[in-house]
Parts: structure tokens; sequence; C-alpha cells
């Protein structure tokens, strides 16, 4: 499993449409095999054209926010809810997976969910600059915190210690897809146009949380004024516009694409899709770490990426369905 938690861009250059058109046949049966899974629980959106990504002084320009560009989806279903650790449950029922944290036996833990007292015992390492990130061994989807801990009464919470690779495997077992980065973007802006969050341009207005993320001081002390300092139940929140839960915050979510900021930043109208090939998948929402100070990346059009292998405690997904 790569120690990368906040892994690098892909250093590959971007590929041109015809190649883009020669993958898109090669995955066209993984793509019919998307249309064969239940809509229960996920929302049809219209699709069409919408405005990608940020020009706003707050957008990490080396993640490729912007420049806005318009880009086109075609209609499409997305889960209403993240996957959440029931749903997750039935998939290991059924098929007897066991996830990449589980195969591979250990996973990244936050280190303020460490017992103090068992720091020494848990944490067989940390992450080189990132000291907040600890390698803590039996801890997977069903042992978020290490081998001790249980998702006892957690069923309507989001599974986290999840890979791009496990979430891969869910979506085909589900008869279902990741989301492409485009539908992410456009499912989360609910209808609004060029907001900052999925419900507007202020974070709490009239001083009320409507996502989970980190309050105080960044990786000291999480105040929790938005009710949680781990993930939160999928209703904790508001829905945005178009119906959908925790779609920012909470946990980061996996998309289908590989991550190029330079590609990204050059998608167009008619070419939304990300490059063919590269080294991280990307990331969209942010997470209940996400902090103004540190990673102010619970902004729709933000984004980020790790390896298809990686899984911490702040890593989930939700799948698409196509029409």
């Amino acid at each position: 499993m790569s120690d990368l938690l906040r892994a690098k861009a892909c250093c590959a250059p971007t590929r041109a449409r015809a190649s883009q058109l020669v993958d898109s046949k090669l995955t066209s049966a993984s793509r019919l095999r998307a249309r064969s899974g239940s809509t229960d629980g996920m929302v049809k959106l219209a699709g069409g054209p919408f405005l990608m990504g940020t020009d706003s002084p707050e957008a990490f320009p080396s993640d490729g926010e912007g420049p806005v560009r318009e880009v086109f989806v075609d209609p499409f279903y997305i889960d209403i809810d993240p996957v959440t650790n029931h749903r997750f449950a039935a998939f290991v029922r059924a098929t007897g997976y066991r996830t990449e944290a589980e195969r591979i036996g250990w996973s990244f833990v936050f280190a303020g969910h460490i017992p103090p007292d068992r720091y020494k015992e848990l944490v067989v390492r940390t992450q080189p600059g990132l000291p907040w990130w600890c390698h803590i061994k039996g801890a997977c989807w069903n042992h978020p915190f290490g081998p001790d801990s249980t998702i006892a009464n957690r069923d309507v919470y989001p599974v986290v210690h999840i890979s791009w690779n496990d979430a891969a495997e869910y979506c085909r077992w589900a008869g279902k897809r990741l989301p492409t980065e485009a539908e992410w973007e456009y499912a989360a802006r609910g209808g609004l146009v060029q907001k900052t969050y999925p419900w507007g341009d202020e974070l709490t207005p009239g001083g009320k949380h409507l996502c989970n993320i980190w309050q105080g001081e960044f990786p000291l002390h999480d105040t929790a004024e938005d009710g949680y300092s781990f993930v939160a139940p999928v209703d904790a929140f508001p829905p945005n516009g178009f119906g959908l839960n925790l779609i920012t915050g909470n946990a980061w979510e996996w998309c289908s694409d590989w991550f190029d900021p330079l590609y990204h930043a050059t998608a167009t109208r008619t070419n939304p899709v990300g490059p063919a090939s590269g080294t991280t998948r990307v990331l969209k929402g942010g997470s209940y770490l996400c902090h103004r100070s540190y990673c102010n990346r619970y902004r729709v059009a933000a984004r980020t990426s790790n390896t298809p292998d990686s899984a911490t405690t702040h890593m989930s997904f939700r799948c698409a369905r196509d029409i």
C-alpha cells in the first residue's frame, strides 16, 4: 500500500481525443454492466452543460481546479448517500470480498482517534511529514480505529478504509460504476452555478453547520461544533438541491478518473472525460479532517488524488449508473 496521503499529480502528458475514444471502446463492456444495477437509493440527473472548476482565489492551482470551463455530462443515476457500512457488509457477505487494507494488514488512522494510553501499542509508525496519520495494523472497514474497534451501531455511516480498487469491485458487484469527476461535480453542485459549496457561498449560513469538517486548531483539537469528530451518519445534514446527502465534507469520495491537473485545466465542453492513464485517482468532496488553515478542499470544485490501493479513515465512495 502506498504511503502517499497527499499524492502528487500524475506527470504523464494528456492523451489526444482519438486515444480516449479508443480507450472508451475498450471499456464499453464495463459500462454496459453499469446499467444493470438497481436504481433504489439513487437519483436520476438530467445532465447537460454546466460550469466546472473554479477561478476562486481560495483554489489550489497545483490541483488543477481551474480555469472555469463549460463541460457536458449525459444523463445518469447517482447514489443519494455514500455507500454505508450496511451496504458494504452485504457485499462482503455475498462475495467473501476482503478489502486491500485487510489483505495488506494495515491502514491509516488519524492520531486523534487513537487512545493515548494505547498509542505506543497500536502505532507502528507515522507518515513522514504528516505525523497525524498513523500506520495501524488491523485497521480496516469494519475495524476503523484498529483491531479492537467495531462498526456496531454504525450501519448508516459511510464505509471508510476503502481503496479505489475496493470501490470499483463493489460497483462491479452492484452493476454500477464510480462517477466521473465531471458527473460528481455536476451532482454536488445541486443545480447551483459556480457556488463554493452545494448550498451557496457561505460556509455556515445563519451560523448553521451544513457539513462535517474540522473546527478548532488542526491537527491538535477539534471542537466538533458541527456535532461530529469522525464521519457522520448519512442523514446528519440537509441534502443539496438534487437530494444528495453528505456530498462535501465527512469523507473523500473516489471518482473513476485518473488524476492529472494539467489535463483537468484544459478539459472542454465536448471532452469532459479524464486522462486515459496515470498513477493516482481523483478524490472529491473533502472530509471531516479538512480545515481552512490546512486543507480547504471541502469546496465543490476542489480535488485531490491518491494511489488506487490507498485507504484511510476518511476515504469512501458513492456509485453512479448509466441510463
